[in-house]
């Protein structure tokens, strides 16, 4: 058996520019509707005479957008196994593009009555299942094609268009609440939705220049890939049942964090206390920034150290900040609501971000590693993302506090420490070495660039 070919450093590039660009399109994506939901959506689609309700109605909406993710990440992931990654890619650019700009397009309740949420929950089911197969392709892809010592770093790619689609999306939307209300009720909140296409035209342009990686073609040449398993797609989840398990449960605190401050903390800010939707998006603007460097930074130690020493500390940090957080925002104090959000969105939610981008595309065999990290990351984010801001909000009304906020984020930064405990370190891994899935969780030899032509693939 020849030993597959060496990444080429120029399709590396590629590859995560394409990841960057991609996740960007993602992120955009859910952050401009969970923005909107906090903003306008609440009272356009959901009308109500109490605003919590309404806005409840629009959370829980945005949560039925994370129900279609699993089934993308069933359908997408095992097609990305099969057919390729970056076909897969091009497809879930499309997919969430054209959702996100129909939603721009949309008449409100007030024009066509119930049939407006009708439409918004049916595009989010749409945005939901190209989702399910975008972030774990993207991955997927930067890391089969990069340097093995540099994963870490390559896989931050993804990662770091969350930051970017945080700051490009609230950029928008703040730009646009410059107009007046009644303007901006009236066409202004739709023209963040309408941007989507253009990034779909960016992406597509970028991805369709990117080669399938050396261990897929590979994998593909020896029939490996390419011809459906017994079993189908969940085929992963019977191969490597603890990986499986190890990211639903590692996704519990990760996700929770990542949709609880920039979705509910912008409606807590804007709304309840009442301070104004531009001063919630500076500070959401303010902590992206920050992460734009936090997450290469931590994807790059996470190649130092291992993943999950970077994982754990991310963890525990985003805990420990929560009551720093709603001290800092309740004061009002615009300067210390920005700290509030820099500190715990910006700094410590990187260090969970970062290294989690390469430890799952690790914990899977190539043949099962699109599927298996599809998936299994979008079963965490239906469970602990989706439901997040409306489980923070629900809590709030019935207690009319933020205490009960932090112990259900505490519950889930737990299980997520659990799993960490409970999973190998994959740092020194390589991704197609002889019997990777028996070996998962062992001792590590050290690491090789390339497996040995007398290698034999399990």
């Amino acid at each position: 058996m020849s030993a597959p070919p060496v990444p080429s450093q120029r399709q590396s590039k590629r590859a995560s520019l394409a990841a960057l660009i991609g996740t960007v399109l993602e992120w955009y994506d859910f952050i401009v509707y969970g923005t909107a939901a906090a903003i306008i959506l609440n009272t356009l689609f959901f009308p109500s005479d109490d605003p919590l309700v309404g806005t409840l109605a629009a959370f829980a909406t945005y949560a039925v957008g994370f129900l279609a993710r699993p089934l993308g990440g069933l359908v997408l992931g095992r097609l990305g196994d099969r057919v390729g990654r970056r076909s897969v890619l091009v497809l879930t650019l499309f997919l969430m593009g054209a959702a996100t700009t129909a939603i721009g397009l949309l008449p409100t309740y007030e024009q066509v009555g119930v049939l407006a949420p009708i439409l918004l929950v049916l595009l989010r089911l749409v945005q939901g299942f190209g989702a399910g197969g975008e972030y774990a392709g993207a991955v997927v892809l930067s890391v089969e094609h990069a340097d093995p010592r540099r994963r870490g770093l390559a896989g931050s790619a993804a990662p770091l268009g969350f930051a970017v689609a945080t700051l490009l999306g609230n950029g928008v939307f703040f730009l646009f609440l410059l107009l007046p209300p009644e303007q901006f009720a009236s066409w202004g909140w739709r023209v963040p939705f309408l941007l989507g296409a253009v990034c779909v035209l960016v992406g597509y342009v970028i991805r369709r220049r990117v080669e399938e990686p050396p261990a897929f073609a590979q994998a593909r040449a020896e029939g490996v890939t390419g011809a459906p398993s017994p079993g189908g797609v969940f085929a992963a989840i019977r191969r490597h049942p603890r990986s499986f398990l190890i990211v639903i449960g590692s996704r519990m605190g990760e996700n929770g964090f990542a949709y609880l401050l920039p979705v509910f903390g912008v409606a807590y800010v804007s709304t309840t206390l009442g301070l104004g939707r531009p001063v919630a998006l500076w500070a959401v603007m303010a902590a992206s920034a920050v992460q734009v460097l936090a997450i290469p930074l931590c994807g790059l130690l996470s190649d130092q150290v291992g993943r999950k020493p970077v994982y754990a500390v991310g963890t525990l940090a985003s805990l420990l900040w929560l009551v720093p957080f709603f001290l800092l925002t309740d004061t009002g104090v615009t300067a210390w609501v920005v700290l509030a959000f820099v500190v715990g969105l910006g700094i410590c939610y990187p260090a969970m971000l970062a290294p989690q981008a390469a430890w799952y595309a690790e914990l899977f065999d190539t043949e099962f590693r699109l599927s298996g990290f599809a998936f299994s990351r979008e079963l965490g984010s239906l469970l602990a993302g989706g439901l997040a801001p409306f489980v923070a909000t629900a809590l709030y009304a019935w207690s009319g506090h933020w205490w009960p906020i932090v112990v259900f984020m505490a519950v889930l930064a737990v299980l997520t420490l659990v799993a960490l405990a409970l999973g190998p370190e994959t740092v020194r891994l390589d991704l197609d070495g002889p019997a990777r899935q028996e070996n998962v969780g062992a001792p590590r030899e050290p690491l090789r660039t390339a497996p040995s032509d007398s290698s034999p693939r399990s």
